[in-house]
């Protein structure tokens, strides 16, 4: 099985940059409906689903493998590989951001550029570090969700979207957490929650924009001034925005966000015409 068939990608529109669009925790390819069929208007969009999530296929998941976000960067490469994908621009939400920068350290002549929406290399605090969350909160997170997923989305879903009020959105997403198979999606929590990449976030030599929201718990903005500072030559956009998900919540800022670093990449001659 190829990787377009085990992660069930779809390609949206024609010529331009390509854009490979990858979902954060919790979510699948159907996050992105709000922002890919602009983008897609200038762009090829190819949407895909980890493993595990949305219509991906996994009956060749390994718990071994995919107990670090390594795994998930193989696969978007694999994925850019067997389409002969080039010059990509990966944006990631969330956990991928982190899954974009990996793919990118591992083979930085595939991508054109990074788009990371509410990055966080690092969940939890240290002495020098504040990530948003004490370990000790971590844990007790991943083993709420071990023994009740409903549970787990309950508690996170209005951390997710936030302050601004979206019960639709927040209902979506609890339902997709509670959908997913339980080991999995434990396995990837445990891989998001619980990592550690400011050491791959300082290696990132490709353009990056860094898009986050001004009030996000999960991703506070200490954690957007370390990125920024770590990753060299990165473009940081704050919008005026709550919540975790501003490409579901704010798609309009999001979009226009991504468009203006693409003509800035087209200008620079970095990115495809």
């Amino acid at each position: 099985m190829n990787a377009a068939q085990r992660n069930n990608a779809t390609i949206r529109g024609e010529g331009g940059p390509t854009l490979l669009l990858s979902h954060g925790f919790g979510c699948d390819q159907n996050m992105w409906r709000f922002v890919a069929p602009q983008l897609s208007a200038g762009a090829t969009c190819v949407m895909f689903d980890h493993v595990g999530s949305g219509g991906s296929n996994a009956s060749g998941y390994d718990p071994q493998r995919y107990g670090s976000l390594d795994a998930y960067a193989d696969d978007a490469i694999q994925l850019c590989d067997d389409l002969g994908l080039k010059d990509v621009i990966f944006v990631g939400h969330s956990v991928s951001a982190s899954i974009g920068v990996l793919a990118a350290v591992k083979r930085p002549e595939l991508f054109g550029g990074l788009v990371l929406i509410c990055a966080s290399p690092r969940y939890s605090d240290t002495e020098d570090y504040v990530g948003g969350f004490a370990e000790a909160d971590l844990d007790e997170l991943l083993e709420l969700m071990a023994k009740n997923q409903i549970d787990f989305s309950q508690v996170l879903s209005p951390i997710v979207f936030g302050a601004d009020q979206a019960p639709q959105l927040e209902e979506e997403w609890r339902r997709n957490v509670c959908q997913a198979d339980p080991a999995i999606a434990a396995d990837f929590a445990r891989a998001t929650f619980k990592s550690d990449h400011r050491a791959a976030y300082r290696q990132v030599r490709v353009p990056t924009l860094l898009i986050e929201c001004s009030d996000d718990a999960l991703a506070p903005p200490q954690v957007g001034r370390w990125v920024n500072a770590a990753i060299e030559g990165s473009t940081r956009q704050v919008l005026q925005a709550s919540g975790h998900s501003p490409h579901l919540t704010h798609p309009d800022q999001v979009i226009s966000r991504i468009g203006a670093f693409l003509a800035d990449q087209t200008r620079r001659g970095t990115a495809p015409q």
